[in-house]
């Protein structure tokens, strides 16, 4: 039979696990990252992050976020616990997308101006490869659910560059729609679906081949991606519909429209996929979307300008 203090114990070392996960919304203009406990929907506090964050990943634990600041030009490392920034990361000029390789190993990071994708090993907190791209201005990397590739999408592209990981340089391209913009894979890796802006337009791309294999029309100027944790849905924010379209991924049409605040760009759903959260870049607000009904559940005022949205 458990005393009484055990059972204090055991229930005060259960609380956190039963913690609903929180997302970390960088603001642009603004020069930090809004807080958001998901269970309320509510901001619970800001977190300073240079001058102009703009890319933001979250390690597989929870404990680091990975910002860029794009007026410094570095990766800044934050302790999601403290707010207090660990570590900064010297990168190219205008830093970007940034993304956390599943098992949590290396960063990638977009970087604009020297058209290159930037890997960090985060043990060491430093740059271990800067590779060239043939897309101008990368806007996002993105690994494969396996680490083996990267992604880059690029403002002045219309392909999508693939990094072979392990071998740290290019070893191709896959032909898509005028600037890609946001990226996601199927949970099991075996496809990816990219946002045109310019074409407005989703194209899925069988990652055995490397080859295009889908054109979804979306709404005007595609470009946030978020793929639902069953694979079964794909999201896609439209900037000046401020729309977001669900995709069946079954038959790769969009099912549902949803709208939301002014100009949505980057966004991520909750672990379970219950819901989805949208940076509105123009409305100062993250639009909640419930992804069992493609309704949208309300909106909170954040930063000025958010770019996008990691949760854990």
């Amino acid at each position: 039979m458990k005393t009484p203090i055990l059972l204090s114990l055991l229930t005060a070392l259960a609380i956190p696990a039963l913690a609903a996960p929180l997302a970390y919304v960088p603001n642009e203009k603004s020069g930090n990252v809004s807080v958001i406990d998901t269970s309320t929907d509510t901001v619970l506090r800001q977190i300073a992050a240079g001058k102009r964050p703009r890319g933001i990943a979250i390690d597989p634990a929870g404990a680091r976020l990975y910002v860029t600041d794009a007026v410094a030009n570095e990766l800044l490392v934050l302790d999601t616990a403290t707010g207090a920034t660990l570590r900064r990361i010297a990168l190219g000029k205008s830093p970007e997308g940034v993304n956390v390789s599943r098992d949590g190993r290396l960063v990638a990071v977009a970087v604009e101006e020297s058209k290159s994708v930037a890997l960090i090993d985060t043990e060491q907190l430093r740059v271990v490869a800067d590779i060239p791209v043939r897309g101008k201005n990368p806007e996002h990397a993105v690994f494969s659910p396996d680490g083996r590739w990267l992604l880059v999408s690029a403002e002045e592209a219309e392909q999508v560059d693939v990094i072979e990981v392990a071998a740290r340089r290019q070893t191709g391209t896959v032909a898509v729609g005028l600037r890609p913009r946001g990226m996601g894979f199927t949970p099991d890796g075996s496809r990816a679906y990219i946002a045109c802006e310019l074409a407005s337009a989703v194209y899925v791309v069988e990652m055995a081949t490397l080859k295009q294999i889908a054109r979804i029309p979306a709404g005007k100027n595609a470009n946030g991606i978020a793929v639902h944790p069953s694979g079964e849905k794909v999201y896609v924010s439209n900037g000046i519909d401020a729309t977001v379209m669900v995709i069946d991924t079954a038959s790769q049409q969009v099912s549902a429209t949803v709208a939301v605040g002014k100009r949505p760009w980057n966004m991520a759903l909750t672990p379970d996929g219950a819901k989805l959260y949208v940076a509105n870049g123009r409305a100062n607000s993250v639009s909640v979307i419930d992804t069992a009904s493609a309704a949208k559940r309300s909106d909170i005022s954040v930063g000025e300008l958010p770019w996008g949205v990691v949760i854990h």
